[in-house]
């Protein structure tokens, strides 16, 4: 009898760690898997080539620099274009990046955030490859994708392959808002897409190249580098903050709906640790919530309504944050005397907006269900054609 059992405990202690790793292999193939933390995809098709990369803070391979992986892999790369923000994600929302290099690894880096958007001829003359590697948000004043849009049109007049290493979109679940019309085109709205678009790079690049918005209707060479595991119902939670004043989860969640007060008095908290998740004013009749911009390096010098004391709201305490609305905004029209005290900038709200009617009707006292029936037919004609363009599964509701 205790043979028996000897023999079955003997088994079991075998088949115990078999069974663990099962279970854990299942664990893992359930976990979203950027388009860079998928070397075997790409590494065999870069060796060789002369790369550039497009890439900031959030270009990671696991823990490590994606320019560091590759280098460490004997990918050869000639050359780093820094978007907004910077190639290592240091510099406030603006500020001027100049042309430097990478004091790591001695890489020249090529501003393409300022008077230079769009890499030249000159720039990509010896290069191969082009790869984009940058965690998007969703929203289309998001200047990221904008890059994207310029990348794209210097790879397709130069005819270079354009690789773009996929990441989910954490406003992804959903598109809405007001489709950019062509007289408010800049470079925080290059394409006619929403306010949130409701796509990973990937499928926003594929949709450039598809409808030709593209200088003179010019295509791309695409590679694209799928993120693994990943549907548009899964709440992503991007492991570095995108850009500076988008630490969290939250403040990019909201970020849809608070940008648009960038074009007002009201601060929305640049210059604390907290961007993107308050609302404040200086004047204590705005609510009991107070605090206090300052200056702060990496990630706002000169904030709106710098060391004065601002009070309104804290919306950290709403818990999930919504979908993009416009309620944050009339709320807070409705709180001053008079819109030219709270709107300062209406060109930049139109621009952010994408069309001059929104503000229009705001101004005109219509409530957010009115002022959405404006929008309606173009956001669902712009689902018809994001459908063509999906990557991934999708269970998207049109709001």
């Amino acid at each position: 009898m205790l043979k028996v059992f000897n023999d079955k405990f003997h088994s079991l202690v075998l088949i115990l760690p078999l069974f663990c790793l099962t279970i854990m292999a299942r664990g893992n193939s359930d976990k979203i898997i950027p388009g860079a933390d998928s070397p075997s995809e790409y590494l065999h098709k870069l060796k060789g080539k002369n790369l550039a990369l497009v890439v900031n803070q959030t270009s990671r391979v696991g823990d490590q620099h994606l320019v560091d992986y590759l280098l460490a892999n004997q990918i050869s790369i000639k050359q780093i274009f820094a978007p907004e923000h910077g190639f290592r994600g240091e510099a406030g929302a603006g500020a001027l990046i100049a042309n430097s290099k990478d004091p790591q690894t001695g890489i020249p880096v090529v501003s393409i955030y300022g008077k230079n958007h769009k890499p030249t001829a000159a720039q990509l003359e010896n290069i191969d490859v082009v790869v984009f590697d940058i965690q998007d948000v969703g929203c289309r004043f998001y200047t990221y994708i904008s890059t994207l849009h310029y990348v794209m049109e210097a790879c397709a007049e130069n005819n270079k392959t354009l690789f773009i290493f996929d990441r989910p979109n954490p406003n992804g679940d959903y598109f809405d808002g007001p489709v950019l019309q062509p007289a408010f085109r800049s470079f925080v709205g290059m394409d006619p897409v929403p306010v949130v678009h409701g796509c990973t790079i990937g499928e926003l690049a594929q949709m450039i190249n598809g409808e030709k918005w593209l200088n003179d209707g010019v295509q791309t060479k695409l590679e694209i580098i799928r993120v693994k595991n990943y549907t548009h119902s899964m709440k992503y939670e991007p492991p570095v903050r995108p850009s500076p004043n988008l630490p969290n989860y939250l403040s990019i969640r909201i970020y849809p709906s608070l940008c648009f007060f960038e074009a007002t008095s009201v601060s929305v908290g640049r210059g604390t640790q907290f961007p993107f998740q308050v609302l404040g004013y200086p004047d204590s009749s705005f609510g009991k919530f107070s605090f206090t911009p300052v200056s702060l390096k990496g990630m706002e010098m000169n904030p709106l309504q710098k060391d004065k004391i601002c009070f309104g709201d804290d919306l950290r305490e709403i818990g999930e944050a919504p979908h993009f609305t416009l309620s944050f905004f009339i709320d807070w029209l409705r709180k001053f005397k008079n819109s030219e005290q709270f709107i300062t900038r209406d060109y930049w709200f139109n621009k952010l907006m994408g069309n001059d009617q929104i503000l229009k009707l705001i101004l005109e006292g219509k409530d957010e269900a009115e002022i959405r029936k404006s929008w309606s037919d173009e956001v669902k004609a712009y689902g018809a054609i994001r459908q063509k363009y999906l990557l991934y599964p999708d269970s998207i509701i049109q709001k």
